[in-house]
């Protein structure tokens, strides 16, 4: 695994590779990752083909300006990365958050993009998210046992390991706080899907039998049907946590879905 740095204008974003051949595949973190979200599906993929795993703005590495969270914000980074490192042929590959991120993105067409796996994503028209739940969603990172009890009333429904349970801890707990703000208050319902249908690129969305956050009917009523041709695929006994609780089945549907498209 290597570490690099790549200037946007506005954030410093830290970027991890390993692997080679193309396509590449990028990938987007949810709200409270990191890239270490990815570290159990990239060990399943690296040695088949080139994997980036991003620090949105806010998180991880990267670096959190006081302004700038809105989801076009969070493609121009991700599409400043992909010119930056001179990506020609890539699929992006965005969880939650980061599948919000990477729907705008797509129906952007930029050059290059072969393919698109939304993971659990956060959808472009989004459903109605009551005041309530949005404030209960702006304090789930304020502790260590907020966190956890996120992770344990909400997140997850596979058993995590304490190595992974402390990782998420440390993610969520360390995100700046621009970043944690502007999610639930606005750009979780904020609609881009205005172009989706301007979308070449295949699609495939993954949810979790169990997800409490992006429910498989919700991915079908506001995804699917949003998106011409994406496919649905449900991976079972799985929450929203897909890339740490079923980092395998996950990183199985994304090497097949890239052989697909290549």
């Amino acid at each position: 695994m290597t570490d690099s740095r790549i200037t946007t204008g506005a954030a410093t974003l830290h970027v991890e590779q390993t692997g080679e051949g193309t396509p590449a595949l990028v990938f987007l973190h949810y709200w409270g990752g990191s890239t270490r979200t990815w570290h159990p599906v990239l060990e399943r993929l690296a040695g088949e083909v080139r994997c980036l795993a991003i620090d949105h703005r806010g998180w991880g590495r990267s670096t959190a300006p006081a302004t700038g969270y809105a989801t076009g914000d969070l493609a121009d980074d991700a599409l400043a990365v992909v010119t930056a490192l001179g990506l020609a042929d890539y699929v992006l590959v965005g969880h939650s958050m980061g599948g919000k991120v990477a729907q705008l993105l797509a129906s952007r067409r930029p050059a290059g993009l072969r393919g698109v796996v939304l993971v659990a994503p956060a959808p472009a028209r989004p459903a109605p998210v009551p005041s309530e739940v949005r404030a209960g969603m702006a304090a789930a990172y304020d502790s260590r046992e907020s966190v956890l009890a996120t992770v344990d009333a909400v997140l997850a429904h596979a058993p995590l390991g304490e190595r992974i349970r402390e990782q998420i801890v440390q993610d969520s707990l360390a995100g700046a706080a621009p970043a944690k703000h502007e999610w639930p208050a606005s750009t979780i319902i904020e609609d881009v899907s205005a172009e989706l249908g301007r979308i070449e690129a295949p699609v495939l969305v993954v949810v979790g039998e169990h997800d409490q956050v992006e429910p498989v009917d919700l991915m079908r009523s506001h995804v699917l049907a949003a998106i011409p041709g994406a496919r649905l695929e449900v991976i079972p006994g799985a929450g929203h946590l897909l890339p740490l609780e079923r980092p395998d089945q996950l990183g199985d549907r994304i090497a097949a879905f890239r052989k697909r498209v290549s």
